[in-house]
């Protein structure tokens, strides 16, 4: 007989518990009351079990390599360690005594480590592209939606109509054209609304912006409405939405056309970028560079060439170590 999965919620909070059990059981401070505990947990319910296997897997999967790039590399092991030394004691020692996964994976409950995988929160999403990929999506009533790279979504349906989006995390371009009612996508604290136009909400790191390419978008947030036209977007996060500003908008849809286009952009911000849509991960060793602008357009689909010209420009060194993990230096 199958089993109805628990509701997107509820998979979220059961995922995230079962990493906090692996880390307290590898961080070498699990006590035998601890593992009666986690018995209990694990077999409590079938949706407990399928949660800690799939934390499990994913643990197993990232384990091993993690510990041995960071063994045998003491640049990246200095790099990480303040990340591991703001843990919880118990990680911090498994850290620092060599249980690398253990460490790392517990600060990631929330925020994996390299975005090696999907947070929990993104678990239970009815879309998720992977690093590199775009996928469009053909909706009823003239609604088409394009995901970018690393984008999670949920639908929001009204019968068998999918009447809005939630935006997990990423980005997301809306073109509303002839649509019956309103398409809302939802981000954070905040609500956008059109029905008609183009518009793109972008979710990263708790922070949204909101741009409207064409037409009229309606923001909603605890703190305030904001109305955008043509070429105008706002900000918000948790707590506050920003005032309505004007954009470059030939720069704002540029993802749709496969180039990245930086414009006096921080260096570090504009790695961070890159590393949305890049397979591996490029670290920042040099601070002293991390503030340094930089401007150029660079196909998305030749991210490596980027990388050498922008490490020229600054004059950087690279080092490419196992598991796609550049270093620049």
């Amino acid at each position: 007989m199958n089993q109805t999965p628990p509701p997107v919620d509820e998979r979220a909070a059961l995922a995230a518990q079962a990493w906090d059990w692996l880390r307290l059981l590898n961080s070498g401070d699990a006590v035998a009351e601890d593992a009666d505990r986690f018995r209990g947990w694990v077999r409590s319910s079938p949706a407990h079990r399928t949660a800690y296997n799939e934390a499990r897997r994913r643990w197993d999967g990232f384990r091993q390599p993690a510990g041995a790039l960071l063994r045998s590399d003491p640049a990246v092991a200095a790099f990480f360690r303040p990340r591991a030394q703001r843990l919880p004691a118990p990680g911090r020692r498994a850290f620092l005594g060599g249980a690398v996964a253990a460490a790392v994976a517990g600060a990631a409950v929330l925020r994996p480590p390299l975005g090696l995988w999907p947070a929990p929160a993104e678990w239970g999403a009815d879309e998720r592209t992977a690093t590199g990929e775009q996928r469009a999506l053909a909706l009823a009533g003239g609604v088409t939606v394009t995901l970018n790279t690393r984008t999670s979504v949920r639908r929001q349906t009204a019968g068998d109509a999918t009447v809005g989006l939630e935006l997990i995390s990423g980005e997301a371009a809306v073109d509303v054209r002839g649509a019956a009612q309103v398409f809302a996508v939802v981000a954070g604290a905040g609500r956008s609304v059109a029905g008609f136009g183009q518009f793109e909400v972008r979710h990263l790191d708790g922070r949204v912006c909101v741009t409207c390419l064409d037409g009229s978008v309606r923001v909603e947030h605890p703190a305030g409405v904001r109305a955008l036209r043509a070429r105008q977007q706002t900000v918000y996060d948790a707590h506050a939405v920003g005032e309505v500003s004007g954009v470059d908008a030939a720069a704002v849809p540029a993802w749709r056309s496969g180039v990245l286009v930086f414009n006096e952009t921080r260096l570090a911000d504009a790695l961070d970028e890159i590393n949305r849509y890049r397979p591996g991960r490029v670290v920042l060793m040099n601070q002293a560079a991390r503030g340094q602008a930089v401007s150029g357009r660079f196909a998305i689909a030749a991210l490596d060439l980027a990388l050498a010209q922008l490490q020229h420009v600054v004059g950087l060194r690279a080092r490419t170590l196992p598991g796609g993990l550049t270093i620049l230096s």
